[in-house]
């Protein structure tokens, strides 16, 4: 973890050099922090509403795209009382196209909760915090040192990357995450009186994002630069180290766009599992290997439909541990053909309003032909 250049600079000084990272972070943060619609002016409290809903919506998914569904959510529910109240039917339209459902079924449970047990009020602490639904030990250090100023580092991708370099960390990631933890949680300083723990957090948050990028980090610019390992090897862009990823089989299904009229046949996922709880046309199983007359053969059952008619090409979607490939058909069915059970006719005008994931938006532009 240390370089030949550290290795020749007395013990004082490389201490003198540690203790100096928190204050030349925060000084530069000071300066250049980003403007965020979640984040308040230097020197207001930060809502933990705000910070807890942002939170949320930013894992594995960039801030440019969680903006303006973060007003959106903040304009249909300003507090956390008017978010338990809802239902999850609207949590899931409002969340639709954001992706990693799941997150907006804990997203509900979470405000539920804390209208049900705490009073509409989100508890201070780590440890309170990690007992509401979807939230994990990361979220709860965040909303802990950003809303409550406790004493913690929060670690998400951006600050992996900050600290991997600055210390010049070896060990690939995942493993490396409990050394990067430790690392990280000294550049809050020692004198804990005079933390600003929140602030420290997202400021490493902005560094990464804006100078410490994953390509081409502005190095110069950077207020930690005379003190990063990686730099002073000339390897920066090479940390973090990562173990190989792992990609999952192809999956191959079929999807069934039925129209009756203007109206489109769907129907609703199952809660739990994958996209729980979303809307979707009729379909297959997804199942690696699949053939397409086996995926044909779990078509619904219409009276009307002598066939069906598959659409050239196919819907290719990537999930976190697999592709899929979904082969697209299409049937018309009379004015008066009733839905099978389980599943509903809605108007082709309001499929805005249905939960549809990006999937499925995708397959019905295919099936549509839009």
């Amino acid at each position: 973890m240390s370089s030949p250049a550290l290795s020749k600079t007395p013990p004082r000084a490389v201490a003198a050099e540690a203790a100096a990272r928190p204050a030349l972070l925060l000084a530069w943060y000071d300066r250049h922090r980003r403007r965020l619609p979640w984040r308040p002016p230097a020197g207001e409290r930060a809502d933990p509403y705000r910070v807890w809903l942002s939170e949320i919506m930013l894992q594995q998914t960039g801030v440019k795209t969680v903006g303006p569904y973060f007003e959106k959510f903040l304009a249909r529910w300003p507090e956390v009382e008017a978010l338990g109240r809802a239902s999850l039917d609207d949590v899931l339209r409002m969340w639709a196209g954001l992706g990693y459902y799941s997150r907006a079924r804990n997203l509900h449970a979470c405000a539920v909760a804390v209208l049900r047990d705490h009073g509409g009020a989100f508890p201070d602490t780590e440890e309170g915090l990690r007992s509401l639904p979807g939230i994990g030990s990361y979220t709860a250090a965040a909303i802990a040192a950003i809303a409550f100023g406790r004493r913690t580092m929060p670690v998400d991708g951006n600050i992996e990357r900050v600290v991997s370099r600055l210390f010049a960390v070896e060990e690939p990631l995942p493993q490396a995450k409990p050394l990067i933890q430790q690392l990280a949680a000294t550049l809050l300083g020692a004198n804990e009186s005079e933390s600003r723990a929140g602030d420290s957090a997202q400021a490493l948050m902005d560094l990464g994002s804006s100078i410490c990028t994953p390509k081409k980090p502005a190095c110069a610019l950077c207020p930690l630069n005379d003190d990063c390992v990686a730099r002073a090897r000339g390897e920066q862009e090479t940390y973090p180290r990562k173990a190989p990823k792992k990609t999952g089989a192809l999956r191959r299904g079929a999807a069934f766009v039925v129209t009756r009229g203007d109206h489109l046949l769907v129907r609703s996922r199952p809660e739990k599992g994958l996209l729980g709880g979303m809307t979707e046309v009729p379909g297959s199983d997804w199942l690696a290997a699949q053939d397409d007359h086996a995926a044909l053969q779990q078509a619904p059952a219409l009276k009307g439909v002598a066939r069906w008619h598959r659409k050239a090409g196919v819907v290719t979607h990537v999930f976190t541990h697999f592709p899929l490939e979904l082969a697209v058909y299409t049937a018309h069915v009379p004015a008066r053909a009733r839905a099978p059970e389980g599943m509903r006719w809605v108007p082709v005008a309001t499929l805005g309003d249905e939960a549809l994931p990006n999937v499925m938006r995708k397959v019905i532009a295919h099936g549509l032909g839009k």
